[in-house]
């Protein structure tokens, strides 16, 4: 499979000499022979150059792990790792998905640790920290799927399926009878072509080359098909690439069926010479097409990019954002529309070795949380190309855990919708309904993903995504507005939670400096407002001691209540503010609640976001505010409102 990638993946590891020494004659024709994917010969040409650079120690290790020689791809990385020269980040990174490949996960989580620490930023790293504590997890078998390895498969490579009428195509090195027989370097196989087969039961039989006007002299494939059957998106090689860098990127092609024949390809009009496009996937009315690119721009190695159909050809691609993608490498997207599910396979987002298999599922215009497919969809080889039949029942994917590119026919035995509904009821203090309560769904602190009026029950209901976090805020005229964050990790389909809201107390306002702190002396004592650092809502130190003498008042006043109103300024989305400034008040009021001797429910917190700045710098119809840090410092503000004593 890594030889597939190719030319979206010319080496694991950064290529630059990072140090001076001189390249013998060995190494320069191993860095030929590694540059035209002829790998054995240029482990030949490194193992005979002595010294060999650190380049060349990286390209020897690429060519091993090319080559499925992953022990031998280790030894060299750890040689690489402990030898004290210069390293760079993806140094790390590679040795850990070499270690990962050959079964070390312990070990693997070492260098990823280091890679960690030198790249906090990293979309990888980020996506290691979130999910090590997972791989157990990823690594057991919960009957989710069922994975049949193919009669059909040989010593040839094949992957890539699709579904095309009653029919399967898929990619191919099989050699077929020619007058000229070309291989291809980096396998010393044929070069690929597509084909297609019967669907007999899980089997598919009676191969056969699918259309020779769509097999070139050089790879053909993946495909995928819509309209019917009669539109066809395919990746090839571009036949007559003459770029300077030598390397034949890969391009999109189509062709139309028109009684039963095939039009001459079309080349995709964001095809590029200065980097490849492929694996498209084409939806069934052919409106719209999801395929992987190296193209500027992305955020690394290759990402998916969606692209639609309209009068003038194809609209400028879009890059599906850090949700989907890596700085590492996104391949092979499938769109499964009657779920609202993509699948792609990545190295990138953390997972059991090589390519994974992830599913992320998409409600209206937003992409949910990416999931790993887990075992034993992926394993510690390379896992990819998934398809299913439109109803997530059965499908088929390819994978090299036998050795070569093989396709697997796939059952889901349990439901795969990673879509799961979040409901709750909207109630006061005394947990009573309350009706036509306006609840807003959010994520991300500032998007706002959708929002509805409660009815006479209170209660309200909403699709969301599995594995993510959601903000749930509820508003009603005379109530105070309540918040509720809850998460859809797990299992349970139907995820509940409320939301309370309080009445609001409508008393005489008495100025917290007026509250005596000690009946004896009858002193009143001065408070400041609390102050919070630009979007944040962590106590500082200087709050902490205004706080502290608002405990001291309420412990000298059992029967006193207060509210807190909590302020952002107005930089930033609204609704973001009104997230931030309802943190704070909940921040506020649980220092205080933590430090009252009774009745600890005697205060509560509301978050007014921007809408009260105190000194006029607003920010309104997105204009710039003029106003110093100093004047918006005022508007981030705690206030105190006695509303009984």
């Amino acid at each position: 499979m890594k030889n597939l990638l190719l030319p979206f993946i010319l080496i694991l590891g950064i290529s630059i000499q990072l140090n001076a020494q001189e390249k013998t004659k060995h190494e320069l024709r191993g860095d030929k022979y590694a540059f035209r994917y002829a790998y054995d010969k240029a482990i030949n040409s490194y193992k005979k150059a002595d010294p060999l650079t650190l380049d060349g120690q990286r390209k020897l290790a690429d060519s091993y792990y090319k080559l499925n020689q992953n022990p031998e791809a280790e030894e060299i990385y750890a040689t690489i790792i402990s030898s004290g020269q210069s390293l760079s980040p993806e140094d790390y990174f590679t040795y850990a998905m070499i270690l990962k490949s050959n079964g070390k996960y312990d070990e693997s989580n070492q260098q990823m640790d280091k890679f960690q620490q030198m790249k906090p930023d990293d979309l990888r790293a980020k996506s290691y920290m979130n999910h090590k504590a997972d791989l157990s997890k990823m690594m057991t078998d919960d009957g989710k799927y069922k994975t049949v390895r193919l009669d059909m498969n040989s010593d040839a490579q094949e992957f890539g399926t699709a579904y095309y009428k009653d029919q399967i195509v898929f990619t191919s090195s099989d050699s077929r009878p020619r007058f000229i027989k070309r291989t291809y370097n980096a396998t010393g196989k044929p070069f690929l072509d597509l084909c297609s087969a019967e669907i007999d039961g899980i089997q598919l039989k009676k191969i056969k080359s699918f259309d020779k006007k769509l097999n070139g002299k050089w790879h053909d494939g993946p495909a995928s098909f819509s309209n019917n059957g009669t539109v066809v998106a395919f990746t090839r090689n571009h036949y007559k690439d003459k770029s300077e860098d030598k390397v034949v990127e890969l391009q999109i092609f189509l062709s139309t069926s028109v009684d039963g024949k095939w039009s001459e390809p079309e080349a995709f009009q964001y095809n590029n010479n200065a980097y490849s496009v492929g694996h498209p996937f084409l939806t069934a009315d052919g409106k719209t097409m999801y395929f992987a690119s190296d193209m500027p721009g992305g955020f690394g190695g290759t990402d998916i990019y969606k692209t639609e159909k309209n009068a003038q050809g194809w609209s400028k691609p879009v890059n599906l954002g850090n949700k989907i993608n890596t700085e590492g490498h996104e391949l092979f997207p499938f769109f499964e529309e009657n779920k609202q599910i993509l699948i792609i396979a990545s190295d990138g987002h953390f997972g059991l070795g090589g390519l994974d298999l992830f599913l992320c599922p998409l409600t209206g215009s937003e992409w949910g949380n990416i999931v790993n497919a887990g075992s034993p969809l992926n394993t510690r080889y390379n896992d990819f190309a998934a398809i299913s039949d439109g109803m997530m029942d059965k499908g088929y994917f390819s994978s090299d855990r036998n050795g070569d590119d093989d396709i697997y026919a796939l059952d889901f035995l349990k439901n795969v919708d990673l879509h799961k509904t979040l409901e709750g009821i909207a109630k006061d203090g005394e947990g009573k309904a309350i009706p036509m309560t306006r609840i807003y769904l959010s994520v991300d602190k500032s998007t706002l993903i959708d929002s509805l009026t409660t009815s006479n029950d209170g209660a309200y209901s909403f699709p969301v995504n599995t594995d993510m976090w959601y903000n749930l805020t509820g508003k009603k005229e005379s109530y105070i507005d309540g918040y509720n964050a809850v998460s859809t990790f797990g299992e349970e389909e139907i995820v509940k939670a409320d939301v309370i809201l309080f009445k609001e107390v409508v008393a005489e306002v008495i100025p917290i400096a007026e509250i005596p702190v000690n009946s004896d002396l009858g002193k009143a004592i001065k408070l400041k407002n609390i102050y919070f650092d630009y979007d944040q809502f962590a106590i500082r130190p200087d709050a902490a001691i205004e706080l502290d003498k608002i405990v001291a008042i309420m412990n000298e006043n059992p029967t006193l209540e207060v509210e807190l109103g909590a302020h952002s300024d107005c930089r930033g989305a609204m609704v973001y503010n009104d997230w931030l400034s309802q943190q704070r008040a909940n921040s506020s009021t649980n220092y205080i609640k933590e430090r009252l001797n009774k009745n600890k429910e005697r205060i509560h917190g509301k978050g007014y976001g921007e809408t009260k700045v105190s000194n006029g710098c607003t920010c309104e119809n997105e204009a710039v505010s003029t106003c110093t840090t100093d004047e918006h410092q005022e508007n981030r503000r705690t206030e105190f409102i006695v509303v009984k004593k």
